[in-house]
């Protein structure tokens, strides 16, 4: 790993570090944790095997929280894979006040089929929280700046780093008491490639804590290796799980 993205990495993790070690001794952590599954196979005249999942962990006390996710998507066909990526997140965030915030997060994307061993990315941004008088709205975006490490996938092939800058917003609507609309949206952007990434979805409560949920996914790269397509979609339909 190249120096620049050590020194960005090291100093996220020491922070988060640093001030989960000085609160272990004070009041309980707010912990929640939101599992998604979907899955559809198939077998006869072809053999189909499609995965989707996601898992994500929130704590929160006092005016810090931290999150760590993982997505991702396994496809084969005739036990040959097709599609295989996976997409870590973690992050650490201290509250100046419930409207402000600064952010450190980590990124980090190992797809079988996008022409690169693995892409990582790690960043610091400012963010606002607004909408706060709208009672079934909430909408959040950051503003920062960070680095990203691209590895080649053919060996000898043409690894590089470069500064980003991040923008992302965060949207969600109560629709009604049981469904809500929620849409992520995310650019980083750097000299030399870009990536914007969408995710809209909508969540359904079948129960307390379990709901339907249809996502469409959509990643755009503007730099990609030969062969390689710039724009991904996915669609899925998907259990969550909320404990």
């Amino acid at each position: 790993m190249l120096p620049p993205l050590k020194r960005l990495l090291t100093s996220v993790f020491l922070l988060g570090a640093v001030s989960a070690s000085t609160q272990l001794s004070a009041q309980e952590w707010d912990l929640a944790t939101e599992l998604e599954l979907g899955a559809i196979f198939t077998s006869g005249n072809t053999n189909d095997e499609n995965i989707r999942f996601r898992g994500r962990f929130d704590a929160i006390r006092d005016d810090w929280s931290y999150r760590f996710s993982m997505d991702g998507f396994r496809s084969s066909k005739d036990d040959e894979l097709a599609a295989q990526r996976l997409y870590t997140v973690g992050s650490a965030m201290y509250n100046f006040d419930p409207d402000t915030f600064v952010q450190g997060r980590v990124a980090h994307e190992d797809d079988r089929f996008s022409g690169y061993e693995g892409q990582t990315d790690a960043s610091v941004s400012y963010g606002q929280v607004v909408l706060r008088d709208i009672d079934n709205m909430s909408l959040r975006y950051t503003v920062g700046a960070g680095v990203r490490v691209s590895r080649a996938e053919a060996a000898g092939g043409d690894d590089f780093e470069e500064a980003i800058i991040r923008l992302s917003t965060d949207y969600s609507w109560d629709i009604s008491d049981t469904a809500r609309f929620n849409q992520i949206l995310s650019v980083d952007a750097g000299e030399r490639s870009s990536i914007g990434r969408s995710e809209s979805s909508i969540e359904t409560d079948i129960m307390e804590s379990l709901s339907m949920k249809f996502t469409i996914n959509v990643k755009h790269q503007t730099e990609v290796p030969a062969g390689r397509e710039k724009t991904d979609t996915e669609a899925s339909i998907t259990l969550l799980l909320r404990f």
